[in-house]
């Protein structure tokens, strides 16, 4: 191929050099579709055809520095430095040649600079992302109509508060966040601009902003638009599974991710994994694995599953460990879900245990839930120890995107005592273990899959069936899937096949069989499309509904 196809996008820049208006394009696009390495290269490249290219010195510190995925936090003391370093001199190199520079170019250059302090030891970078959105409030200001500073001024806004845009509990938007105006600025733009449907900036913010709030469906055409607008950037035909998966449209949450990992391929293919980019093409395939957890898809969940863990060789690992180790272990909560314990016993422990802490911990609570099912108690009991061993190793900086993976071993903690103890015969003390798995569960930050990728509610709804306490499960899976309205939007699992079958149960047991006509036809639409017979809401059950 020449190069990737990135779409039509195309923001007029000043300089006489076509080459150098291409390649600040490319760069433009790839930093709307997050890939911020590949745009530095590409504003690089412009500089090559027109070193006085204002715009390409600007796009290299915007790319440089953080953004809605990677804050300043997550930056390494010495990235930090080169970051702020590079920002800087690009920054000055944009003004030497500024004045041949138009006003919206010029106010978006002045803008920028207050992005970035010159003291690199700062720990606070509030006051910095604060300034710089009250900066292009200003350019917004001047310049409404411009779709590529709505688009950046949406993003600079969205940063100040990057994932707590939206008060879940509340229902509504996080105090101090500045969520009504970002949204208020991107609807405004889709209403009153035909082109801003072509922006991919404008659909990729609009998607982040909604993803948290209580209506994630205001964001399904967005989403539809963004698909194939830009065909090679792998992450923009991705995003619109972050609504997908909200509104229960599990299919096209595995459709729409295996496309994008195939074009994400192209990428690796180009540039190698040892990059923040292959952030993204995980999350590609952690995708596909719980989307066909929810469809019932064992064989695509394996498969992804395996995928990820061929995405992620180990020089990969080493090169972001702290990120990227915890995506090893995501077979295991297939195998779980679908109850694969042998398959479990079967895996090898990883070899270098001081890499692989998460998967080491993670392995553990399987092997221990394993054996539980399988009345294998001594040794589940055993696993249980190996786990909490493990479990204190993993680092606290250590993450599953947004959460720690000490969180998420918390809620493996919960799940493993509840199984262990149920099986032991202790039915209430079992139960209480899974209640608390909820609870922990229920209190992660948001996450788009979640860390825990069953939802806890399966295995307690299924347990409290087993145990004949059907009026707490049925609760249970009213809340699961959204119908009571007592869980925040985003922590829902519309239409899952898991929970309609264990709600449909309960109302025939009790002859409720009104609301069981509306429940049956959901429950038969999502069977239809399971690869596998679906008798409990959870393979932990062992009383099967068998009518």
């Amino acid at each position: 191929m020449d190069y990737f196809d990135l779409g039509n996008w195309s923001r007029k820049i000043t300089t006489t050099r076509p080459e150098a208006q291409l390649w600040f394009d490319r760069g433009l696009v790839w930093l709307y579709g997050f890939n911020h390495e590949e745009a530095i290269v590409c504003f690089e490249k412009a500089l090559q055809f027109d070193a006085d290219c204002v715009m390409a010195h600007w796009g290299i510190a915007h790319a440089i520095g953080p953004n809605y995925n990677k804050l300043w936090e997550f930056f390494s003391p010495e990235e930090k430095i080169a970051a702020l370093d590079r920002a800087h001199l690009s920054l000055k190199q944009a003004a030497a040649v500024a004045d041949r520079a138009t006003p919206a170019e010029h106010t978006i250059l002045k803008a920028l600079a207050a992005r970035f302090p010159t003291d690199p030891e700062i720990t606070d970078y509030g006051p910095w992302n604060d300034a710089f959105a009250d900066e292009m409030r200003k350019v917004h200001a001047a310049f409404p109509g411009d779709l590529d500073v709505t688009a950046i001024f949406a993003e600079a806004l969205m940063n100040r508060t990057p994932w707590k845009l939206w008060d879940l509990q509340a229902r509504g938007p996080a105090t101090g966040a500045s969520t009504l105006e970002a949204q208020t600025a991107l609807e405004r733009a889709f209403a009153h601009d035909p082109a801003a449907w072509d922006h991919p900036g404008l659909l990729h913010m609009y998607i982040h902003l909604m993803e948290m709030s209580p209506t994630p469906e205001k964001a399904l055409r967005h989403g539809d638009r963004l698909v194939d607008l830009v065909p090679d950037a792998g992450h923009l035909v991705h995003m619109a599974t972050h609504i997908d998966v909200l509104c229960g449209d599990y299919q096209n949450v595995v459709w729409r991710n295996l496309r994008a990992a195939a074009v994400d391929r192209k990428y690796f293919d180009h540039a190698g994994g040892e990059n923040f980019y292959t952030i993204y093409r995980i999350h590609n395939l952690h995708f596909v694995i719980y989307g066909a957890m929810f469809l019932a898809r064992p064989t695509t969940a394996l498969a992804a599953a395996e995928a990820l863990r061929e995405t992620l060789p180990e020089p990969v690992v080493r090169y972001m460990p702290e990120f990227f180790e915890a995506f090893i272990g995501m077979k295991f909560h297939v195998l779980v879900r679908f109850g694969h314990w042998q398959a479990i016993l079967d895996e090898p422990l990883p070899t270098d245990q001081a890499l692989y802490l998460n998967t080491t911990a993670l392995q553990h609570y399987a092997r221990s839930v394993a054996f539980a099912n399988l009345g294998q108690l001594n040794e589940a009991r055993a696993e249980r120890q190996a786990f909490a061993t493990a479990q204190r190793a993993v680092p606290e900086g250590w993450m599953m995107f947004n959460n720690p993976c000490s969180a998420v071993l918390l809620v493996a903690e919960q799940m493993m005592l509840g199984e262990l103890a149920y099986k032991s015969g202790r039915t209430e003390e079992g139960l209480e273990h899974l209640r608390a798995a909820v609870r922990l569960d229920d209190d992660m930050l948001y996450d788009e899959p979640w860390g825990w990728m069953q939802p806890t509610r399966h295995a307690l709804g299924a347990l409290l069936m087993d145990a004949g306490q059907y009026a707490e499960a049925e609760a249970v899976y009213r809340a699961d899937l959204g119908l009571d309205q007592i869980l925040p939007r985003p922590c829902q699992h519309p239409r899952n096949v898991w929970s309609l079958h264990g709600l449909d149960e309960c109302l025939r047991r009790r002859d409720e069989m009104v609301e069981r006509r509306h429940v049956k036809l959901l429950l038969d639409q999502a069977v239809a499309r399971a690869d596998v017979p679906i008798r409990a809401s959870c393979y932990c059950r062992t009383k099967k509904n068998v009518a």
